[in-house]
Formats: C-alpha cells, structure tokens, sequence
C-alpha cells in the first residue's frame, strides 16, 4: 500500500526540532518561521512541553469520554484564566475543522435555525458542513451541501446589513476569521466585528470567532478578535493549541446549556491532548508570549514596510502576509532552498510568516536579512 498523496511536499526530511531551528536527516539546519501551520506556537520540543507529554504517557495516554478525565477540567481553568473567558465552558475535539463543525451544529441546536453566513476567501476546515462554509468550490465536494450557506464579501459592513435585513431571522450563526490565514492574511476589521456582534444581537444569531489559526496568542491577543473589544458567543480553536499534538476546541458562551447528545467524541479531551495544552498554556503565561509575539511582530512589521519591492504587509502579531509583485513568486522557494527558512504562503506571492510565538528579533533579523538578499 501507498500514501494517497494529496499534497504537494518540498524533498525534505525533517528529522529533529528545537525552539525555531529544524534539521533533516542529513543534518542541515533549517529556520522554521512557519510551524506547521501556525501549531507550533511555544517552539519545538519545549523542555516544559516534553515534560509534560513524558509524565502524562508513563500513566495514563488515552482512555474515553465515558470516565471523569480530571486533566480536561484543568485544561479548561486553565484557558479560562489564560484567555480572559474564565465563564465560558469548553469542549474538547481534535482538529479544527472539529471545532467549527460542532460550533456550527451547535448554533443550530441553540436557535433551530439553518442559515449560515460566511464570508469571501475563507476557510473553516474540510469536514462537511466546515466546508461547506469555506469559499474554495475546488474542495467542497457534491455531497457538501452549501444550500444553507450565504458568502457575503470579508469586511463589507452594507452586505453584511442587507442580508441581516433581508433573512435575519433566518441566520443561524455568522463564522468569521478573525484574520483569513489561507485567504491572504485578510483582518476583520474591529468595526465589522461590532457589526456582527451587534446583528447578531439583534436577531438571536450566534456570532463564531474562527480562531484555529488566528487565535491562541498569536496576534498578541489571546484570540485575534478580542482586539475589536466584543465577545463572540463562540471561539474555535486548534493548531496552537496542543504545539503539534492534535487537540482542537470550543470556547462556549454562559448562554448555550449542555445536554446529552447535543456534541460527541471518542478522541477528544483524551489525557495526553490535554496535557500538551495545558502545557501550551502554562508556557505561554509564564513566558509572557503574548506580549513577545506584539513587540517582535511590530518590529517584523516595521521593517518589512521599508523593502521596496514589497507591495503591502498585512497581518498583526506573528500572523504576517507578504505581498510581492507577482514576477516575485519565486521568493519563498528561494528562502527555503537557498537560505533555509521555511516560511508558507497564501497564494504564490504571498508569504505567510506564522513563527513560534517565543522567536527573538535576532531570529527575526535572520529573516529579514535573508529576504533582503533575496528580493536583490
């Protein structure tokens, strides 16, 4: 049997990981200013992280949902504290195509309702009804139903009141990115998100903060729409989360009330997940990372805005977009074959800077040195 190979991969075996340093199996260093992803949020094989996993498998690694699992009620303390969301309740997946499936199912089970709003260049995840609410037809396969979705165009505030106008008592729940990863490093500004927050009010719909990618400290707020200065009634999580080990969620508000049947799981919340995040979590509290990921992001920021040959730098954070001119689009192989960076992209001239959120600004100079050679 072989691998039913649906990616593209560089010819690249990364064999050990360390901090923001990789090296393959021939034992050359590489940079990784792209974690996987945006997982690895607190660097590679964090001594605390490993601990933590180490003490957790000489004990117990997995057993069901159908005991107590005393480690998911710290883990969810711990988020609370952590986050600022300390009356939210939490439940735990594995994935954050998971998280937004169930947050959306969730929704509908809240207000009865089917109508979802989503949004232009967005990606939620490849499970059904997640993607189906992902504006990317190459992946939303027929049997995806997208009946129920309505795509308005990202940040457009006269849209967003037109269709509220027109179907809000029919909108089940409105999933925004609180920046678009795959979509170019897009933000939702802090006024469209009021927006949301207000509609949503005003119509019993259920507003979901899609923070898989754009959350977990990586913008230097705990979860990227909080800088807009309203509460989501639901916040999804994954990638940071478990810094490689699988483990996705949702934060959800006082409102909605459990009940047997409205969610379900085999795999989530299993001790080892929940040990390597509340791990994550300790990390990122004790190491002060929100505020890391602020200052070496502004300064990335700052810097990158002076090359002339790039046309705009978006993002905030450690979650930064670099758009080249499109005869430039060779940049990001070129950092990676020839000056060993990894970095990622959201189309070929767009170069997606997604770093664990403890790099130093001598890591970012590497960076930025390295560009430069590249774009001379």
């Amino acid at each position: 049997m072989d691998l039913f190979n649906v990616y593209p991969i560089n010819p690249i075996n990364i064999v050990r990981a360390e901090g923001s340093t990789i090296w393959d199996v021939d034992g050359n260093e590489y940079l990784d200013l792209y974690g996987g992803h945006a997982v690895i949020s607190i660097g590679h094989t964090h001594p605390r992280y490993v601990e933590a996993l180490t003490s957790q498998l000489n004990k117990i690694g997995f057993y069901s949902n159908s005991i107590e699992i005393p480690i998911q009620k710290q883990l969810a303390r711990r988020l609370g504290e952590v986050s600022g969301k300390v009356e939210y309740t939490l439940f735990l997946c594995n994935s954050g195509a998971e998280a937004n499936e169930n947050a959306l199912k969730l929704a509908s089970f809240h207000n009865g309702r089917k109508k979802v709003v989503a949004f232009s260049k967005s990606f939620h995840g490849r499970t059904s009804l997640a993607v189906a609410a992902t504006d990317n037809p190459a992946i939303v396969a027929p049997v995806n139903a997208t009946d129920n979705i309505v795509f308005l165009p990202f940040n457009d505030e006269a849209a967003l009141r037109h269709t509220f106008a027109t179907i809000g008592d029919e909108i089940s729940s409105v999933i925004i990115e609180g920046i678009q990863g795959v979509g170019g490093i897009r933000e939702a500004s802090a006024g469209f998100l009021r927006l949301i927050r207000q509609l949503c009010d005003q119509h019993h719909s259920v507003f979901i903060a899609d923070s898989v990618q754009c959350g977990y400290g990586r913008t230097g707020d705990f979860f990227s729409h909080d800088y807009a200065g309203v509460q989501a009634d639901i916040y999804t999580m994954a990638k940071g989360m478990g810094n490689g080990f699988p483990i996705g969620g949702i934060a959800i508000a006082p409102q909605f009330k459990a009940s047997f049947g409205l969610l379900g799981t085999t795999f989530g919340g299993n001790h080892l997940a929940c040990a390597a995040a509340v791990a994550v979590l300790d990390v990122i509290e004790s190491e002060n990372l929100l505020e890391n990921a602020r200052t070496v992001g502004n300064y990335l920021i700052h810097e990158l805005n002076k090359f002339d040959k790039v046309k705009e730098v978006r993002g905030r954070g450690l979650m930064i977009g670099i758009e080249l001119p499109e005869e430039l689009a060779q940049v990001k192989k070129d950092l990676l074959i020839k000056n060993k960076i990894f970095t990622g992209e959201a189309k070929p001239n767009v170069i997606r800077i997604l770093p664990a959120l403890n790099i130093t600004k001598e890591i970012a100079d590497r960076f930025l040195t390295a560009l430069d050679e590249r774009l001379k």
